[in-house]
């Protein structure tokens, strides 16, 4: 007998010190996740949880997929999803089948940062396999690791290289900045048509300074900006305190003068491609991913870094901080009263819907030529797949299979429903 297309899901909750798993039954102490109610993945764990939210506890990333880190199962029979689609080849629709193997091509996840994230680069597939080949105790598989962001409360990070003259101007303003790098480097006579490897060059350079040296110079910056403030930037200025706070001397605080500092509003994303530097630095969001786990770190972090190959690896394109976010555009096969936009950025691995939906209102999607799983952010409503009706609340996780017609409907003030899916 075949499994219905429409399937509730239990999702792993987990803490980190980023780059290290703890499962929520180990201590968290040190967790970068925001602390109880607090945390947006503590409160929409609830959904499919009889335990209560622990206010002394960090709640970091709700994971959906089929990741062996972190596997999504059946609620009512507990069955593993990857069991399932392995199984059942009509959830994945026969295309996505053979083109992944058998499995989800991504992980779906919610975010609650309120501790930096590393400075870090996913490596394209080629350099994955490399790395997981050289090191696999680091780079435990041998995937590529595109993923986007979309807000779900205002959220920051530092993402992709600033344009070349706001550099140049933080050399020329910042002394504890070009003393680090040295105060002749190339990079501030370089010229358009040279820009990447003078860009390489000086982040190399940053990179490879001395621990003594990075934490004279930090603890100098930070008394000057404590004392006069940061006049380039006030608000950077804030937010050079608040990371010295979070890892005091860090390598990370210089990086914040090459990197855009990026905000998102809900609902705003950004796209990150193979190779591009970045770090989350706060807020709640949705993410998705192709499936993989490896990181290339080399800041904000007390874990395993890798300088070599982080400045190696990058592409060193360089441009302003709108330039990394991504647009959504209506999506032409749901009808209806309420809104669905889509965000495609360009990659096989998936794409997400978002459906927005006020009081009474309904969507119609049509069937999707592979599979998809779909998360409440707020309010509630009751899907319908194949005859079948499921409520939806806060938190609630459902996976959808192929080729299956979906109708939303809202019985709350407002109601969000965000969805990872792929075809090919």
């Amino acid at each position: 007998m075949l499994p219905p297309p429409l399937i509730q899901l239990s999702c792993k909750l987990q803490c980190y010190e980023w780059g290290v798993l703890l499962f929520l039954s180990n201590s968290s102490s040190n967790c970068l996740g925001k602390p109880g109610s607090t945390s947006a993945v503590a409160r929409f764990a609830q959904a499919t949880s009889d335990s209560d939210i622990d206010p002394s506890k960090r709640y970091a990333e709700l994971w959906m997929g089929t990741h062996p880190s972190g596997p999504s199962t059946s609620f009512h029979d507990n069955c593993d999803l990857k069991t399932l689609l392995s199984e059942n080849r009509s959830l994945l629709g026969d295309k996505v089948f053979s083109r992944f193997d058998g499995d989800l091509p991504f992980l779906f996840k919610v975010l609650s940062i309120d501790k930096a994230l590393s400075i870090q680069a996913h490596p394209d597939k080629d350099l994955a396999k490399r790395l997981h080949a050289d090191d696999p105790k680091n780079y435990k598989d041998s995937n590529h690791k595109p993923e986007m962001v979309i807000a779900i409360t205002p959220f920051a990070g530092l993402c992709g290289f600033r344009p070349i003259d706001q550099i140049k101007s933080f050399l020329s303003s910042v002394p504890e900045f070009s003393e680090l790098v040295g105060e002749n480097h190339e990079f501030s006579s370089s010229i358009n048509s040279d820009s990447k490897e003078a860009l390489r060059s000086l982040f190399t350079e940053l990179m490879e300074s001395s621990e003594t040296k990075i934490k004279e110079l930090s603890n100098q910056l930070v008394s000057r900006i404590r004392k006069y403030g940061f006049k380039e930037d006030p608000e950077l200025g804030d937010l050079l305190l608040r990371l010295n706070e979070q890892y005091p001397g860090d390598i990370g605080l210089f990086c914040v003068f090459m990197m855009n500092y990026i905000k998102l509003r809900p609902g705003e994303a950004m796209f990150l491609k193979a190779k591009d530097i970045h770090a989350y630095l706060s807020g709640d969001a949705i993410e998705c991913m192709a499936t993989s786990d490896n990181v290339v770190r080399a800041g904000f972090t007390p874990k395993f870094k890798d300088v070599k190959n982080l400045v190696s690896m990058l592409t060193y394109d360089c441009g302003p901080a709108e330039s990394q976010k991504i647009e959504p555009w209506p999506f032409s096969r749901a009808t209806g009263d309420g809104k669905t936009v889509l965000f495609d950025p360009p990659i096989a691995e998936f794409s997400v819907l978002l459906t927005v939906l006020n009081s009474g209102e309904k969507q119609i999607i049509e069937g999707l030529s592979g599979p998809s799983i779909m998360i409440c952010t707020q309010g509630g409503g009751k899907i319908i797949v194949g005859g079948k009706e499921e409520k939806m609340t806060t938190g609630k996780v459902v996976f959808v299979g192929a080729d299956a017609e979906l109708e939303i409907r809202s019985e709350t003030e407002k109601c969000v429903i965000y969805r990872a899916f792929v075809e090919v």
